[in-house]
């Protein structure tokens, strides 16, 4: 069985190495997009089994990119953790409502981190529709 490949858009190298090296711990691969604009041709590029957004990226915010992922049939089926700094008061709702699987606060704890990635890779196949061929 392959491992599970997450994409990592964060515009912070620190936050990516970080991720990077407990997602490696843990058995997945992963690559990056450091702005909006790239992130969406990374993930057509890699084709993602996970996407962990920021919302505070250049080139355009976290909701511009997952609002972007829900509109593309292919993409919609990718479950999103919303991983920011941004205040949770005013963002959580609406990364929720733009069909984020979870929202996490940075700096976030590794074994929620983990906990909420195995949640969103094991949904059901029902609620989650085969991707359709690009």
């Amino acid at each position: 069985m392959s491992n599970k490949k997450i994409l990592i858009v964060d515009d912070d190298p620190d936050v990516r190495k970080g991720m990077y090296v407990r997602l490696k711990a843990n058995h997945y691969d992963t690559f990056f997009a450091a702005d909006a604009l790239s992130a969406i041709s990374e993930a057509r590029k890699n084709q993602p089994d996970l996407i962990i957004l920021d919302l505070g990226l250049p080139a355009g915010d976290g909701f511009v990119v997952l609002e972007r992922l829900r509109a593309n049939t292919y993409f919609s089926v990718i479950p999103v953790i919303v991983v920011t700094a941004r205040d949770a008061n005013t963002n959580r709702a609406r990364a929720l409502k733009a069909g984020a699987k979870a929202f996490l606060q940075k700096p976030v704890d590794n074994a929620e981190l983990l906990s909420a990635i195995r949640r969103a890779l094991a949904e059901p196949a029902q609620s989650q529709p085969e991707r359709p061929a690009m």
